[in-house]
C-alpha cells in the first residue's frame, strides 16, 4: 500500500543547523536526475529578476521573500519531510502524537507527491522551498506533464494507491495496472449531500493517521472503507465508473 498525500503551502523551515538535504538518499532515487535539473532551474528563477520569478511561481509581490527559499536548495537546512510541511492536513495527521509503532509505519506507508521532488517518504529530508505544481517555470510550462514518464518509470506499476492528492498533484501519476482508492468527504444536512472542501484537507489527514495506526496494512478498497468505518465514520465505497479509473470512499459528516 502506498499513501499519497498532498505538500503543503505552508513550510516550516529546518533548524539552522541541520545538515542539507541529500538527494540520493530520497525515496525513488531512479528521480535524482529530474530533481537535480529541477532544483537547477528554480535556484536560477528565484536568484534572477524578482518580477520574472513571482510570475512563474504564482506568487504576490507581497510574497516575494518566498523567493529565498528557493536560491540555495541543496545548501539549506533540511528535515523530514512530516516536520517541513505543515498544513491542516499535516496538522490532522498530527505525527508527533503517533506512538513509535504507528510512527514507524508512517514511515513505511505515507508518501508525498511533490512538484519538486517527484515522490518523497514523509520521512525523507527536504530544505523549506516554495514550489507548486501550478508553476510554469523556463521550458516547463506543466510541472505534473513533466515529471509524468519518471514517476511512470520509478513507481510501482502494480501498486495499491490511497490517494489523498488533490487534483493537480494527481495528475502526475497513477499506476498502471494498480487499484486507486480517492478519498472524499461531505456534509449531509436534511438529505442533501454537499462536498465539504473546506474541510477536505483536515478528512485526509484523519484517513493517513488510520492507515498509519492500524498494524496491518489495508490490502483493498473494502479494507481501506472498513477501517474508516470502524473508526466511527459513516462511508461509502463506490466501485470504478470505468475500467481503469479509481474507486472513491465517501466520509459523511453532519
Amino acid at each position: 500500500m502506498i499513501v499519497l498525500l498532498a505538500p503543503s503551502e505552508g513550510k516550516t523551515a529546518p533548524a539552522q543547523h541541520a545538515s542539507p538535504i541529500d538527494l540520493g538518499a530520497l525515496a525513488f532515487p531512479a528521480l535524482t536526475a529530474k530533481r537535480e535539473t529541477l532544483v537547477a532551474r528554480l535556484e536560477r528563477l528565484a536568484g534572477g529578476p524578482r518580477r520574472k520569478a513571482l510570475s512563474a511561481l504564482g506568487l504576490s509581490e507581497a510574497q516575494a521573500t518566498e523567493l529565498e527559499r528557493d536560491t540555495d536548495l541543496l545548501g539549506a537546512p533540511a528535515a523530514p519531510a512530516g516536520e517541513v510541511y505543515t498544513g491542516v492536513l499535516y496538522q490532522h495527521l498530527d505525527l508527533p502524537s503517533l506512538p513509535a509503532a504507528a510512527a514507524r509505519r508512517a514511515a513505511e506507508r505515507l508518501y508525498v507527491a511533490s512538484a519538486l521532488w517527484g515522490v518523497i517518504s514523509i520521512a525523507d529530508r527536504i530544505p523549506a522551498y516554495r514550489l507548486s505544481m501550478g508553476a510554469t517555470l523556463p521550458r516547463i510550462p506543466n510541472l505534473a506533464r513533466w515529471w509524468r514518464p519518471a514517476l511512470a518509470a520509478a513507481l510501482p506499476a502494480d501498486a495499491f494507491v490511497v490517494d489523498l492528492r488533490s487534483a493537480a498533484y494527481a495528475a502526475a501519476w497513477r499506476p498502471a495496472r494498480g487499484t486507486v482508492i480517492e478519498v472524499k468527504a461531505y456534509s449531509d444536512a436534511g438529505g442533501a449531500r454537499r462536498p465539504i472542501s473546506h474541510m477536505a484537507k483536515a478528512v485526509r489527514g484523519e484517513v493517513a493517521r488510520l492507515l498509519v495506526a492500524e498494524r496491518r496494512a489495508p490490502e483493498s478498497p473494502e479494507d481501506v472503507a472498513g477501517l474508516v468505518a470502524a473508526a466511527g465514520e459513516r462511508v461509502e465505497l463506490r466501485p470504478p465508473p470505468k475500467p481503469g479509473a479509481s474507486w472513491t470512499l465517501e466520509l459523511v459528516r453532519g
